[in-house]
Order: C-alpha cells, then sequence, then structure tokens
C-alpha cells in the first residue's frame, strides 16, 4: 500500500492543488459576478456553460492526449486554464465570460482524464480501491479548504490570481513525475437507452443529483450572500456543506452495502429534502442552524451520485462498466449544465430562498421514485456489494473501482 502512495503522489499532489482551484474558481466566478451586476438567471447559466464544456470535453481531449502525451498535454491544459482564468480577470464582458467557461469546463475535464488514467496504471491492482478512495475524498476536501482564500482581501482579480497559481503549481508535480505514460482508450459508447432498460434508478438518480450539484456550485454562494453573508462567511458556508459530502459519504455508502441500494438513495434524499425544505422554511435561522443544515444537505447530496454509480456496477459485467460509467456521467453532465439554468431562472423570479425550494423538490421526487423502483422489485444483498467514494469527473475514474461481478438480475 506505501508503495501506492509513494507512485502516486505527484499525481494526487497535482490533484489537490487543480481542485483547490477549481473549488475557489466556482464560488468566486458567482460572487464576482454578482459585484459585476450579472443577475442570478446569468450567473446559472455561466455555470451551466462550464459543464457543457466539460461535456464536449469528455469526448475530445482524450484525442489531444494521444497526440502530445500526457504530460505535454497536462502542461499545455494547465497553462492554457491559468491563462483563461486571467483573461476572465481583465474583462467584466458577460459574453467573453460565457465563452471562458465553456473553454474551463473543457480543459478541467482533460486534466481529470489525464490524472485519472495516470493513478490507474500507477496505482498497483491490489492496492486501486484504497488509491480510488484517497483521490475521490482529495477531490472534496480540497474544494472544501479552498473556499477559505476567500478570506483574502482584495479587489476580485486577486483571487482569480490565486486560481491561476493553484493552477500552474499543480503541473509541477506531473512535469517531474518519472511515471511511465498510461495510454488512453477511445471514449466507450453511450447507450442511454439501453442502460435506462437495465438500471433505470442509476440514470434518474445520477439526472437528478446532476440537477442539484450544478444549481448547489453555481448558485448556493448567490444564496449565501443573498443571506447577509460576507465573501469570507460564504466559503464558510460552502467549506461545511463541502465537508458534509466528505464526512458523511463514507458511511451513507456502506449502509448502501447492507440494504438494497434503492431504498437507501430513498432515505437519503428524503433527509436532503427534509433539509432543504428547513432551509426555505427557517430562511432567518440561527447561524449554527443554518450550518447544521446545509452539513446535512452537502452530506446527503454528495453521496447521492457514487451510491448510483455503485448500483449501477451492481447490474452490469465487467465488459459493461465503461459503457455504463459514460452513460451515467452523460446524463449528470446534463443534469448539471440544465440545473442552474433553471434554478438561476426560479430563483430570479421569486427569491433566493427558493434555490432550497428547487433542492426539496427535486430530492423528494427522488426519494420517491427510488422508494417505487424499490417496491416495484427487491433486490438480494450479497457480500460482494462493495461502494467507493465518487464524484462527477471523467469515466476513467471507474477504472480504479473495484472487480465488478457479473450483471444480474431484472431492472431496478
Amino acid at each position: 500500500m506505501l508503495s501506492s502512495i509513494r507512485t502516486t503522489a505527484p499525481l494526487l499532489s497535482s490533484t489537490v492543488f487543480l481542485l483547490m482551484g477549481v473549488g475557489l474558481l466556482h464560488t468566486h466566478i458567482a460572487l464576482e459576478g454578482r459585484a459585476l451586476g450579472f443577475s442570478v438567471a446569468m450567473i446559472g447559466i455561466l455555470t451551466s456553460a462550464y459543464y457543457t464544456g466539460f461535456l464536449v470535453g469528455t469526448y475530445t481531449v482524450p484525442r489531444l492526449t494521444h497526440r502530445f502525451g500526457h504530460i505535454r498535454t497536462f502542461a499545455f491544459c494547465t497553462a492554457a486554464l491559468a491563462v483563461v482564468v486571467l483573461v476572465q480577470a481583465l474583462t467584466s464582458a458577460y459574453g467573453a465570460w460565457l465563452v471562458l467557461r465553456v473553454l474551463q469546463g473543457l480543459l478541467l475535464v482533460g486534466l481529470y482524464a489525464i490524472i485519472e488514467s495516470w493513478l490507474n496504471t500507477a496505482a498497483e491492482p491490489g492496492h486501486r480501491s484504497s488509491v480510488f478512495a484517497i483521490y475521490m475524498m482529495l477531490n472534496l476536501g480540497a474544494g472544501a479548504v479552498a473556499q477559505q482564500f476567500l478570506h483574502i482581501r482584495g479587489e476580485g482579480f486577486v483571487l482569480f490570481c490565486v486560481v491561476a497559481i493553484l493552477f500552474c503549481v499543480a503541473s509541477l508535480p506531473v512535469a517531474v513525475t518519472p511515471q511511465p505514460q498510461p495510454h488512453i482508450d477511445a471514449p466507450p459508447q453511450v447507450q442511454v437507452a439501453r442502460m435506462f432498460r437495465r438500471v433505470p434508478t442509476a440514470l434518474v438518480s445520477a439526472l437528478i443529483s446532476g440537477l442539484v450539484l450544478g444549481a448547489f456550485w453555481g448558485l448556493l454562494p448567490l444564496y449565501a450572500a443573498a443571506r447577509g453573508l460576507g465573501p469570507a462567511e460564504v466559503g464558510t458556508y460552502m467549506s461545511v456543506a463541502i465537508v458534509g459530502g466528505v464526512v458523511l459519504q463514507l458511511p451513507l455508502g456502506r449502509l448502501s452495502d447492507r440494504i438494497d441500494r434503492r431504498l437507501a438513495l430513498a432515505m437519503i434524499s428524503a433527509v436532503a429534502a427534509l433539509a432543504a425544505l428547513t432551509n426555505l422554511i427557517l430562511p432567518s435561522a440561527s447561524h449554527a442552524t443554518a450550518m447544521l443544515l446545509v452539513f446535512a444537505f452537502g452530506g446527503m447530496s454528495f453521496a447521492v451520485y457514487p451510491i448510483a454509480v455503485a448500483h449501477l456496477v451492481d447490474y452490469l459485467r465487467r465488459d459493461e462498466l465503461l459503457s455504463g460509467s459514460s452513460t451515467v456521467l452523460l446524463v449528470n453532465g446534463i443534469g448539471s449544465a440544465v440545473g442552474p439554468l433553471l434554478a438561476g431562472a426560479l430563483m430570479t423570479l421569486s427569491r433566493p430562498e427558493f434555490l432550497f425550494g428547487w433542492f426539496a423538490v427535486l430530492d423528494g421526487v427522488m426519494a420517491g421514485y427510488a422508494l417505487y423502483r424499490f417496491a416495484r422489485r427487491k433486490r438480494e444483498v450479497t457480500p460482494d456489494d462493495n461502494f467507493l467514494p465518487l464524484v462527477h469527473t471523467t469515466p476513467t475514474a471507474l477504472d480504479l473501482h473495484p472487480e465488478t461481478p457479473d450483471g444480474r438480475g431484472d431492472p431496478a
């Protein structure tokens, strides 16, 4: 295990700096856009543009890696990303921000693909599960820590510079790593209709998770600011929500190993809906209560997508795994792109507090659907069920998942 950690340490170090930059960038763009006079709906569109670039890059950037290799492509993408962020700092034109957000999503998904495929090659087969878990926890942990950079005082340009520095630092460990460069396979085929027939709960869960978390990353900072929180306090608020995901994802995943995953999804979504509804009903709750509620909401929300993927894995053969994970990722990405659009429009037409109304409705629908699927046909829980933490990155991450049993049973 220690040898695997030493081998993958440069890549994991790059992951930390890269995702600190990403986490800070999401929140800062929302707050800076608000300061520039962009409406909530306009900021929602910016978030949708980011996820649109993310989707496009999932299937286009690997070709660049095939042509130039992992190290040069990683260096190119981090340098280009830093330039894009600095250009965004120099302009307040909304149209330019829209284009730059698409480019950020496209470049970042390329970086994720490189890191994940490299981790898959560098980690010893017997320790891939542990490396996978460390990677996913770093993914959320870095995002939580990054919010504390909002305590830095100064003009908006300053935090854009911090983000650019973090992206540049992320390139350094990869540039000097002695690990061999892995091969990236062509993107697997996406089969939405077939996968929906096989595992409908997984696809519906992935879609709703995207609708929720896309709005979470793009619009929750605006909700916090509307509550009267300053930039530093917004950072703390976001950190608490993300820490909820870090702390609760594994226990909730283990729960889904012990009971039917659809029942687990129903319970988790119901608690998330209750937390969101309480936030909506008590917009003037005390600071401690608000933090407790967003911790619970974040903890539940970040657990839905990985449990959906674990549910998918339960029903697919090993040779279907990449196609299935790509399909779920696509559906989740569509939700992530659409969610900020609709939630931003809702907040603009009503009040910022209705963001949690959006969350409550979606989580309520998810709870009801998962419970319906569970009641329709129960599945036997087996010792092979094995949850691992997961976030929305690329299909390559599933290569680090433990061996998958042969698909079994009827549609779930």
